[in-house]
C-alpha cells in the first residue's frame, strides 16, 4: 500500500476520532513508528478499553469461535475476549499479515460488526493496522473485498512530534537531545538484511537500556546497546555524539571560533560527527536563494567557509563529506558553488 498522502501522530489521532467512530479504520505504516500506542491512546481518549489481537498468530476459529450445540441447533460461540457486553476498541494489529481463511472471518466483523449471531456492543469501535510490503515485515496481499471495507491512512514518523511525547516520558537526554541534533534518524528504512534499524521504539529501547545501565556507562557498552538498537551508521555517530558530549565539543563554539576541530586520531569519530551538525546548521541556516542572506547569514556563509578549509586540513573526507548531498538533502546552490570557487584560495592563504 502506498497511498499519495501521509499523516503524523497528532493528525492520525484527529482521524480516529472523526473516523474511527462511524467507519472501520487500517492504519498502515512502517515497523516502531507508534500505530499501537496511538491507538491505544485513542481508546484511552475515548474511555473505552482496547483489546488487542495479533492477525499474525490467528486462526479462524479465534474470531468465529468454536460451534456448540443450544437447543438442538448448531450455534457458534465468539471467543470471551471479543464477545463483551460493553462498548470497547477491538484492534486488529497485523491484520494484513494474516492468512486469508483469517481474512475471511473478518469481512463480517469489519463490515457489519457481527460474528454470528453475536453483535458488538453499541459504540465499540474496530481498527486494523499492519506494515507496508516494503517494510520487509510479514505481509501478505490484503483481498479487495476486505481492503473496501476499511478507510486506510498511512502513519509517518514526525521527530518534532516524537520529541513532544519524549519530554515527558523519561526518555534519557543522550537520545532526546541526539534526536534533537539529528531528527533525520528518527525512522530509517528497515534494511533487506536481519539487521537492526532506527525507529521511535527503537530509541525507546535504546533510552530504556542506557538509563537500566546507569550515568556510568562505558563507550564501549553504549557501542554495544547502540548496535543493538539502531541503524549502524546511526549508532556510530549516537556514540560519537556522545563523546562529544562528554568531552565538552559544541558545533556552536566550534563556529563562533571560541573552540577548534578536535584533530587528534583517536577524535575521529567525533569530528565526523561534529562536520555532520555543521552541515545540518548551514541546511537549517542558509537560505536557499543567495538574495535572501541577511548580515548573519552572510557572517555565517564566510565562517562556514574558513571551517571546511580547516577541517579539510584534518581529514579531506570528512569537509568532502560535510557537503555532500544526504538523504536528498543539498546545500544551496549558491553555496557550492562560491565554496567550489574560493575553497583554494582560502586553502592557500591560511597556509601562506
Amino acid at each position: 500500500m502506498n497511498l499519495a498522502v501521509s499523516v503524523d501522530q497528532k493528525q492520525l489521532l484527529d482521524i480516529l476520532l472523526n473516523v474511527g467512530i462511524v467507519r472501520p479504520v487500517f492504519i498502515w505504516g512502517a515497523p516502531g513508528i507508534g500505530k499501537s500506542a496511538i491507538v491505544e491512546q485513542f481508546a484511552a481518549d475515548m474511555g473505552l478499553p482496547c483489546v488487542s489481537l495479533l492477525g499474525s498468530q490467528l486462526a479462524p476459529e479465534d474470531i468465529i469461535g468454536v460451534p456448540q450445540i443450544i437447543n438442538g441447533r448448531s450455534v457458534f460461540c465468539p471467543p470471551k475476549m471479543i464477545a463483551r457486553e460493553e462498548p470497547y476498541c477491538l484492534f486488529l494489529d497485523e491484520l494484513n499479515a494474516c492468512s486469508q481463511e483469517v481474512q475471511k472471518a473478518f469481512y463480517s466483523l469489519i463490515l457489519e460488526r457481527r460474528i454470528g449471531e453475536y453483535h458488538l456492543p453499541k459504540g465499540s469501535i474496530v481498527i486494523g493496522a499492519g506494515n507496508r510490503a516494503q517494510d520487509n515485515a510479514i505481509t501478505r496481499p490484503m483481498s479487495s473485498a476486505l481492503l473496501n471495507r476499511m478507510f486506510h491512512v498511512e502513519l509517518r514518523a514526525d521527530s518534532r512530534i516524537w520529541l513532544e511525547w519524549a519530554a515527558g516520558h523519561g526518555i534519557h537526554p543522550y537520545v532526546y537531545d541526539y534526536i534533537c541534533f539529528r531528527p533525520d534518524q528518527l525512522w530509517s528504512q528497515p534494511s533487506k538484511t536481519e539487521e537492526p534499524f532506527s525507529s521511535p521504539r527503537s530509541w525507546h529501547m535504546l533510552s530504556d537500556a542506557i538509563i537500566s545501565y546507569g550515568d556510568s556507562i562505558s563507550e564501549q557498552e553504549l557501542a554495544v546497546l547502540a548496535n543493538g538498537c539502531l541503524t549502524a551508521a546511526h549508532a556510530a555517530q549516537f556514540v560519537a555524539y556522545v563523546r562529544q558530549v562528554r568531552q565538552a565539543y559544541s558545533i556552536t563554539k566550534i563556529i563562533n571560533g571560541t573552540q577548534n576541530w578536535p584533530d587528534k586520531p583517536e577524535e575521529r569519530d567525533v569530528l565526523y560527527f561534529l562536520a555532520q551538525s555543521f552541515r545540518a546548521q548551514l541546511l537549517k541556516e542558509l537560505p536557499r536563494n543567495r538574495s535572501k542572506l541577511t548580515s548573519a547569514t552572510q557572517t555565517l556563509t564566510l565562517r562556514a567557509k574558513d571551517l571546511l578549509v580547516e577541517l579539510a586540513g584534518i581529514s579531506l573526507e570528512i569537509a568532502q563529506m560535510a557537503i555532500t548531498p544526504e538523504n536528498g538533502e543539498t546545500l544551496p546552490a549558491w553555496f557550492i558553488v562560491e565554496v567550489t570557487r574560493d575553497l583554494p584560495a582560502l586553502t592557500n592563504k591560511k597556509m601562506g
